[in-house]
């Protein structure tokens, strides 16, 4: 999932502030950082505040609970072949959409479909590509009637088909990609089904009202298997860009959660509001991406190494973001699932000697006095980004490097690094679902958010293989062989792990800090105030 933080505004006074109960404590009000491209799920590229406001209103096959954890959804359970192949989902008999009809198998053909025609130009489209023939449907090859996913039984049952056998598609099940789709109402409005007055869904909350660029509101949906324990009436999901403007709205009661504050602001929030101030691990990586295309000279692999070796991850994480990041040196980070954190070689050993290496490196790569290293540098806008882009043109300076930096607003940004306009450029990646593979697709060659065109045979070769061994253990050798390639070819520069930065209202519960930053509404409470 991409990760882009907005601007972080200077530090404002907020001492006078207090923290507030809020007015209506069946309503829950949450700042997301930012707008929601659209509830066709196609449409969405994966902001994290996208998948709060997805999460709530639609449910999969596979849900999530508070830690984190998949448990059942729309299926009460399933089967899985011998061969890891063959997925069959047996939906529950009271699954309905927000007008009644039911949720049937043929919902999760029709919206798996969607997402995978070509005519919908779906960012995630490849997130299914596990699915057989899921890969040359979304090409146009074959027809969408040849994906992989069957409806049996009227409906009742969905048989799924996959190219090989996929240990983390249950967990994958989790994520908006594979919600379905109301076919009934798709059939009735075309694209008009997502207007507030038309759309259906099947979460335990449907959408009411939206302001663009300012608010979405969603109301419990009575149709909802589980209604009856849903505690909150509804939830408010508030565009807060200017996170210090939401700090301000948090203390004054105005929202009861603020998404991601600033990592800046972390040691005066901890002081100041410590039981209301969450930071925790999270399966997140934060790294640079290096143009290894022809005619770059970062295509240069002693380029690349140089770069890595002089790059102090400590300073960036413990001086430059105060203890809100962790020092990175792979891009699988922890707490990912039957994975064992890589490590890449002698990044963080004695300083003198990484220079000296470093500066020898530069040298045999042809550089010097005579004829300069001069990189640009690219970052999505953002105060903390700056800083780091910054703070490493510092570092790379003893190597004679000239740095030039540009930014832009994210969708520019992102925009950039697919057309390869670039020597180094800012990257952040949050798990779509916990697995080594999720994070690993991203250096694979011909992959869309393979930003830096890394093209390795062998690791391609590598994933190909752990994609088709069903024993875990294998799996995961043959997973961590691919990054260590990887990470001896120097293919990016990993720096940061992320973790989750929320406030969160001590008077709510059912809000669980945990790896994925997941945090469904349909859980929280809040206390009863007597």
């Amino acid at each position: 999932m991409l990760r882009h933080s907005h601007t972080l505004l200077s530090a404002m006074a907020l001492s006078s502030l207090v923290l507030a109960t809020p007015a209506q404590a069946e309503t829950l009000n949450i700042g997301v950082m930012g707008e929601l491209a659209s509830f066709d799920t196609s449409q969405v590229s994966g902001g994290v505040w996208e998948s709060q406001v997805l999460m709530d209103v639609y449910e999969g096959l596979v849900k999530k609970n508070p830690e984190g954890e998949a448990i059942p959804g729309m299926a009460t359970d399933w089967d899985i072949s011998e061969d890891g192949k063959t997925y069959t989902f047996h939906l529950r008999d009271d699954a309905k959409w927000s007008d009644g009809e039911p949720v049937t198998a043929a919902d999760f053909v029709f919206g798996w479909q969607h997402l995978i025609d070509p005519a919908s130009a779906s960012k995630y489209a490849y997130l299914l590509y596990p699915i057989q023939n899921a890969e040359v449907v979304n090409s146009g090859e074959k027809p969408l009637d040849a994906l992989g996913v069957e409806s049996l039984d009227d409906g009742k049952t969905l048989k799924v088909t996959l190219n090989a056998p996929t240990p983390y598609f249950p967990q994958l099940l989790t994520h908006y990609t594979a919600y379905p789709l109301p076919k009934h109402a798709v059939e009735e409005y075309g694209k008009q089904w997502v207007k507030m007055d038309n759309i259906v869904t099947n979460g335990a909350f449907t959408p009411t009202e939206w302001v663009s660029q300012s608010r979405i509101s969603v109301a419990k949906n009575p149709e909802y298997y589980e209604a009856d324990e849903v505690s909150l009436d509804g939830v408010n999901y508030f565009n807060t860009e200017d996170r210090n403007a939401g700090i301000s709205r948090f203390r004054a009661g105005e929202l009861d959660v603020l998404r991601e504050y600033p990592s800046s602001r972390y040691q005066w929030l901890k002081d100041n509001l410590p039981e209301a101030t969450h930071l925790s691990p999270m399966l997140g990586s934060y790294y640079y991406v290096l143009n290894t295309r022809d005619g770059r000279p970062t295509a240069d692999k002693r380029v690349r190494e140089a770069l890595n070796l002089v790059a102090r991850r400590k300073v960036l994480s413990e001086q430059i973001m105060a203890g809100s990041f962790k020092d990175a040196s792979s891009l699988v980070p922890p707490g990912t699932s039957h994975y064992d954190v890589q490590h890449m070689d002698d990044v963080d050993g004695d300083y003198a000697k990484r220079l000296a290496k470093a500066k020898q490196l530069i040298k045999d790569a042809g550089y010097g006095p005579d004829h300069p290293l001069h990189l640009e540098l690219r970052y999505n806008t953002s105060d903390e980004h700056k800083k780091i882009a910054i703070a490493l043109a510092a570092m790379w300076k003893p190597l004679g490097v000239e740095v030039e930096m540009t930014n832009a607003e994210a969708t520019v940004h992102y925009q950039t690094l697919q057309q390869g306009d670039f020597d180094i450029a800012r990257a952040g990646w949050i798990a779509d679902y916990n697995d080594a593979e999720n994070f690993l697709t991203l250096l694979r060659s011909g992959v869309g958010n393979n930003y830096g065109g890394y093209d390795n045979a062998e690791y391609d070769k590598l994933l190909d293989q752990a994609a088709n061994t069903l024993n875990l253990d294998k799996r995961e050798a043959l997973l961590e062989k691919a990054e260590n390639v990887a990470l001896d070819d120097y293919a990016l520069v990993p720096l940061l792990y992320y973790v989750t930065r929320n406030l969160v209202n001590p008077e709510i519960t059912g809000w669980q800090d945990n790896a994925e930053d997941d945090h469904p509404s349909r859980w929280v409470e809040f206390h009863d105030g007597d």
